[in-house]
């Protein structure tokens, strides 16, 4: 898995450089982020990848070391995990796991959910949470931010498994309308931030 970790190296140290307003821990969330553009699932135009393989999630048919699952909620909790911060990854209700809805309730759970129109100003390092259905506690899509752009509903993110993106993790710029991200309509419905460990000072 060190291999894995490694695309982000050179991210950190130019996150950490150009982002100094950032917590340690929100600029190593964006790096990761970003040190993954351009990866593929893998046989490609299937769902195997990676970052399920990591959590041990999904089904073992793709004929590599990849998993087969839709991978968005794996993408970014993987992120977090790599970066420090807090993620219990299960499928008990309340810890994350690849349900994109996990992270909306992870959020409730910590005290760390904002959903839109809160005035809450989305930060680097949160996970945006998009076609949320809180009734049947369902969500169709999750990313990473890595900017804001200035407008709480269109945020800057890394999107990792998205319709539109043909299995990869590749970057969505500013102002993106809802389809751009999730390949299909699907609101954005909040986001959930990162908490840092007990005592860290990141």
């Amino acid at each position: 898995m060190a291999a894995v970790v490694a695309a982000g190296a050179g991210f950190l140290a130019a996150r950490l450089e150009a982002g100094p307003g950032l917590s340690p821990l929100r600029a190593r969330i964006v790096a990761l982020a970003e040190g993954q553009v351009g990866y593929s699932s893998d046989p490609s135009s299937t769902y195997c990848n990676k970052f399920s393989a990591y959590w041990n999630a999904g089904t073992d048919d793709c004929g590599n070391d990849n998993l087969d699952e839709e991978w968005c909620a794996d993408f970014a909790a993987w992120v977090w995990k790599q970066a420090g911060a807090v993620v219990q990854y299960q499928l008990a209700p309340g810890s994350l796991n690849g349900a994109s809805a996990s992270f909306y309730v992870w959020g409730l759970r910590h005290g760390t959910w904002h959903p839109v129109g809160s005035g809450y100003a989305p930060q680097p390092g949160d996970v945006a949470v998009y076609g949320l259905d809180t009734g049947a506690v369902t969500a169709v899509h999750v990313a990473v931010v890595t900017a804001d752009s200035g407008d709480p509903a269109a945020p800057d993110v890394v999107n990792g498994d998205g319709d539109r993106t043909g299995y990869s993790v590749v970057e969505v710029g500013d102002h993106q309308s809802d389809a751009d991200v999730t390949g299909h309509a699907a609101p954005l419905a909040g986001y959930v931030s990162p908490t840092a460990p007990a005592g860290s000072s990141s």
